[in-house]
């Protein structure tokens, strides 16, 4: 995939994308454009404390939301830490949900659970688990909060890491009541009851937007691919966007448009944006 002008908007390849994108553009002020942070706002980086967002992210962020788009972020990372990380505590009429949906940041102020006795119970567990598996050098646990997650990104071999890890992970979270989530080389230990879709559909709940746009790159975002394709079966425009990736193909072959990676979302935000504050064309008046 190559990169394209901001102004170059690209057409998506699916009757209902073209359906949701031109509903976008026709009705900014209705429209719900939800995105994921790693991967889509932010590269992926081997260490997750290091990931920052794209530096044009704020920017254009502002535009779609001074163009009257309300704009979230759906993210398993701590709200706070992505509002941090991608620079967008500015960004007027943001809403970023956490922990899938768990906990809320809006206006800077944030709504947080308290630390779950069950993940709390895999924290502690966890490291004489991979020991005991003999988790290769390079495994690296993320303490998250209101989850935890064990990255392979770093080990020689990440993917036969993560062949190692998947079933005793599925085993600890079954004993303790938690689900696993699987990502780019991660397995996420979190409370169930919540993912990417259910916290889509509280903000369409609150929103009652014309059009739903959300953009994702794992397979984590597939359940707020789900979201939308409900609501488009429900009559509800929507578009699903793809930041491509060769380490996930399953959201790219779900999307209606994909587009090359954080640079990719940012390009077509951009455009996006751009066509939001071009004038609208009229055609010429008759005098009577």
């Amino acid at each position: 995939m190559t990169s394209t002008p901001e102004s170059a908007l690209p057409e998506p390849r699916t009757e209902a994308g073209r359906t949701g994108l031109a509903t976008l553009l026709a009705d900014p002020g209705h429209a719900l454009v939800g995105l994921d942070f790693d991967g889509t706002l932010a590269p992926i980086v081997p260490d997750p404390d290091a990931a920052r967002g794209h530096p044009d992210v704020p920017a254009v962020l502002s535009r779609l939301a001074g163009a009257g788009v309300r704009v979230a972020v759906v993210t398993g990372r701590p709200a706070a830490t992505a509002v941090e990380y991608a620079g967008i505590g500015g960004v007027a009429g943001l809403v970023v949900l956490g922990h899938y949906g768990l906990e809320r940041w809006e206006g800077g102020r944030l709504t947080a659970p308290e630390d779950l006795a069950a993940v709390a119970g895999a924290k502690r567990r966890l490291p004489d688990l991979l020991a005991g598996l003999g988790a290769p050098e390079g495994t690296y646990v993320e303490d998250k909060g209101a989850s935890v997650a064990v990255h392979t990104r770093r080990t020689a071999d990440p993917e036969a890491a993560l062949d190692l890890l998947r079933g005793p992970l599925a085993a600890l979270a079954d004993e303790l009541g938690l689900v696993v989530e699987p990502g780019r080389f991660v397995l996420e230990l979190r409370p169930a009851g919540g993912d990417k879709g259910d916290a889509l559909r509280t903000l369409v709940a609150e929103a009652m937007p014309s059009v739903v746009v959300f953009v994702g790159d794992d397979l984590g975002d597939l359940a707020a691919f789900d979201a939308v394709d409900q609501l488009r079966a429900s009559g509800t425009p929507g578009l699903l966007v793809c930041s491509g990736s060769t380490e996930v193909t399953a959201v790219a072959e779900r999307a209606d448009l994909v587009v090359d990676g954080p640079d990719g979302v940012v390009q077509l935000l951009g455009a996006v944006a751009e066509q939001l504050a071009e004038p609208p064309i009229t055609g010429p008046t008759t005098e009577v």
